[in-house]
């Protein structure tokens, strides 16, 4: 079994006991995009099919704006792709994308997972949010410490959704964001939460 055998958020439930519930959790606040990615973002959704493929919304769409948040923030976060996790049979497999606390031994070296990105295969939501929830559960396990919140993120490039997940309660914020500076203003307001709730230190 792998995290995408999960294929809703209720499936997850049942195996780990937790809770669900719809609340507003973000502080939303505005994020203005560098004038470089404005102009790349409109260009790609313009001039690019990035419906073609899930390879062409990863590239064109959901990278570009995960780049442009993290360069706010690598003094304390490592940013992944694609990197394998184990915990047992039940919880394995490579999210799609993850931020971690930056391990003192460098970048190949992973510590806390603290935020796990996901993309909607298909633009199939349900099925984003049943894999990234069996990856924030993996997530807890990694950091041996259930009490802090880690967040979870599914995105299709032109919706984003959000949630945590704290000790064995699930909240998924309300919002549904489509434009760029509230994207990236909702990203960096989880990030600085994580890093706070961590006790984050610059490396």
């Amino acid at each position: 079994m792998a995290f995408t055998d999960f294929k809703s958020v209720d499936q997850v439930q049942e195996e780990y006991g937790i809770s669900y519930k719809e609340t507003m959790f973000i502080q939303n606040k505005n994020f203005e995009p560098s004038e470089l990615l404005s102009e790349e973002f409109e260009f790609n959704r313009e001039n690019i099919d990035v419906t073609i493929s899930e390879e062409s919304r990863c590239e064109h769409l959901i990278i570009p704006i995960l780049r442009e948040i993290y360069k706010h923030h690598f003094r304390e976060y490592a940013f992944w792709s694609h990197k394998f996790i184990h915990i047992d049979d039940k919880l394995r497999g490579t999210p799609d994308y993850m931020f971690s606390s930056r391990s003192k031994l460098g970048k190949t070296v992973l510590e806390m997972p603290l935020i796990l990105v996901v993309e909607a295969k298909k633009n199939d939501f349900c099925l984003g949010w049943g894999q990234c929830l069996a990856e924030l559960v993996a997530a807890q396990k990694l950091n041996n410490d259930n009490e802090k919140s880690v967040y979870g993120v599914v995105t299709d490039g032109e919706i984003w959704q959000f949630g945590n997940l704290t000790d064995k309660i699930f909240t998924k914020e309300t919002l549904k964001l489509s434009d760029l500076s509230e994207i990236l203003g909702t990203l960096d307001y989880i990030l600085e939460k994580a890093k706070e709730n961590f006790a984050l230190q610059t490396v």
